[in-house]
């Protein structure tokens, strides 16, 4: 009896001693971000082997898993992955009856949660209400609000436990979705402001007992805001929230697809890790979290963060099987043949004068909408259509984005000033023939970045006009006549064609250039189509059969003795000889 006595003591003794001991604790977070329907080591635009994407991740994260075990690894996505690659495309459009592509890769791979991102909203409520559905972990967006109850359209946050760690996941998208967006794609929704949504939820976390152990910020919200606008929250404040709202551990953060890694100093002294992989899968975030615990009271050691590229990590070959089928189904729509071009079209045309290639959406979006006037811009910064049999495949580089085409009613004045904030952003005012024509970031061109971003460089037809670059902002545009000859009046009202970012207030030319309130603009839409304009566009080729795209020559820069020798050295600045 008493050696029984002494055999429970000193088990009740270890027990005691094991509790105590202190246990050392490694948690990896990894985050993907801007996907852009990246998903197989394939580029079904091109039709070559592609960088990045899913099938790379999945790879990486089963290394992880391998190494430290399933309840040591956290996968999250940073949002944007249904638009892009036309494997996105297929499943929002085409085949909308099958589990949607993404849902069934990203539930395979294992991810813990999810923030919806604005390229998601875009492909409007049926697509991702089915997406929310499908996937099998939480899709989030604390700051998405439905109108009818106030209260958050996505959840705004989950909690996830590793090994008796509590991680609270807050996600938060961008509130400047009504400014690119169609409102019928986000009936129903408002989006509050990053910074008091991050604010109130930080609150709710700490004051509804759910205590966690580290918090993490999903944000589909770049660093700093850059364009600011009395109309919209800012649009990237990620950073305000690091440094303004106490209680985020890590915020990993997405939307403005620049590569980031650094720490923040919080209003109350803590430092916040901000993580940026950058877009289309090329490298993820990862971030190592060091923990103890003691007596159920958890320390955190050490945060710590990297960008890990991809580029030599080989695709999951297990992925790539289980998805084959959907795969082969994305291939064969895009290659299926929708017309001829009887010569190449590029860009890079677009930035020195009229081009082919963006005089070609300027014709389809007259032909389609029977407006005056079309405004139209290069949405690909550098992307070339070849001459020959053309494909699905390549209508995702001669229209790049899921926009739809609104027919508004502008003044010719407002015609004039919209015009004269395009060209400003483009072009600068030019006194010599040494001068450049383009906007670079720094006066140093051989680093080949433009200023202002190129989908923002519209340009019109349907009118003559001409650019004076020796003139100053306002002053450059001289609209001669309509393109039939008929006199332009800058006080009649007329019909143009627009894509609907730019009709929603999208870089700024209907507000800041055309003076137009953003109130207003939704009164001005007299139409819009049903359906994306590339598929509109689609269809006019395949009517057209051969298509011979030529510059309308509807504009031109003068004076040409000084804008002819800064155009061909921009060329060679930009794209080289």
């Amino acid at each position: 009896m008493k050696l029984r006595k002494i055999i429970l003591m000193a088990m009740a003794m270890t027990s005691v001693v094991a509790f105590a001991v202190p246990t050392q604790l490694h948690i990896k977070v990894v985050e993907t971000t801007d996907s852009h329907g990246n998903i197989f080591p394939y580029n079904f635009i091109t039709r070559q082997a592609g960088k990045g994407g899913l099938s790379r991740v999945s790879t990486y994260v089963n290394s992880l898993r391998a190494q430290s075990g399933d309840d040591c690894v956290i996968l999250l996505d940073g949002g944007d992955n249904l638009q892009g690659q036309p494997s996105a495309y297929y499943y929002n459009a085409i085949d909308t009856v099958s589990e949607h592509l993404l849902a069934s890769a990203m539930n395979y791979m294992r991810y813990d949660a999810a923030v919806i991102g604005n390229h998601d909203i875009e492909a409007g409520h049926s697509v991702y209400d089915r997406l929310s559905r499908q996937f099998s972990f939480p899709l989030l967006g604390a700051n998405v609000i439905r109108t009818k109850t106030g209260r958050p359209y996505f959840l705004p946050y989950t909690i996830i436990k590793r090994q008796g760690v509590k991680i609270a996941i807050i996600g938060i998208t961008t509130p400047t979705i009504p400014q690119w967006v169609p409102q019928n794609l986000w009936e129903g929704m408002r989006f509050n402001d990053i910074q008091k949504t991050a604010e109130y939820w930080i609150r709710v976390l700490n004051d509804f007992d759910e205590k966690p152990d580290i918090v993490i910020g999903l944000f589909h919200s770049g660093l700093e805001n850059k364009y600011k606008s009395p109309y919209y929250s800012p649009e990237n404040a990620s950073f305000d929230v690091a440094s303004q709202v106490p209680g985020f551990d890590i915020i990993f953060m997405g939307h403005d697809h620049q590569r980031y890694k650094g720490y923040v100093d919080s209003s109350d002294g803590s430092r916040v890790l901000l993580l940026n992989p950058g877009y289309n899968i090329y490298s993820v975030a990862v971030a190592d979290i060091d923990l103890t615990i003691d007596n159920g009271k958890v320390t955190k050691n050490a945060i710590l963060g990297e960008i890990v590229d991809l580029g030599g990590t080989a695709p999951d070959p297990n992925f790539n099987n289980r998805f084959a089928a959907q795969y082969q189904a994305v291939s064969d729509f895009v290659s299926r043949k929708v017309g001829t071009f009887d010569c190449d079209i590029s860009t890079r045309d677009a930035y020195f004068g009229p081009s082919a290639f963006v005089d070609l959406l300027h014709q389809i979006q007259l032909d389609i909408s029977g407006a005056d006037i079309s405004f139209a811009a290069p949405l690909a910064f550098d992307a070339t259509i070849k001459a020959g049999d053309i494909y699905v495949s390549d209508l995702f580089s001669l229209y790049r984005y899921e926009n739809r085409l609104y027919v508004m009613e502008l003044s010719g004045k407002e015609i004039k000033d919209y015009l004269e904030y395009s060209y400003y952003l483009w072009t600068k005012q030019m006194y010599s023939a040494k001068d450049n024509l383009l906007w670079f970031k720094n006066e140093d061109p051989s680093t080949h970045n433009l200023q202002n971003l190129s989908y923002n460089f519209d340009t019109a037809a349907g009118i003559i006009y001409t650019v004076d670059v020796t003139k100053p902002k306002g002053e450059k545009i001289n609209i001669i006549s309509m393109a039939d000859g008929k006199r332009f009046d800058p006080t009649r009202i007329y019909r143009v064609a627009v894509n609907s970012y730019r009709g929603n207030g999208g870089g700024g030319l209907l507000t800041d250039g055309a003076g137009i309130w953003r109130s207003m603009l939704k009164r001005r839409v007299v139409s819009s189509t049903e359906r994306d304009l590339r598929y509109y566009i689609m269809k006019r080729i395949e009517e057209m059969g051969t298509v011979s795209p030529k510059p309308l020559n509807q504009w031109k820069f003068i004076p040409e003795e000084i804008v002819g020798p800064a155009i061909e050295r921009n060329r060679k600045d930009l794209f080289g000889s």
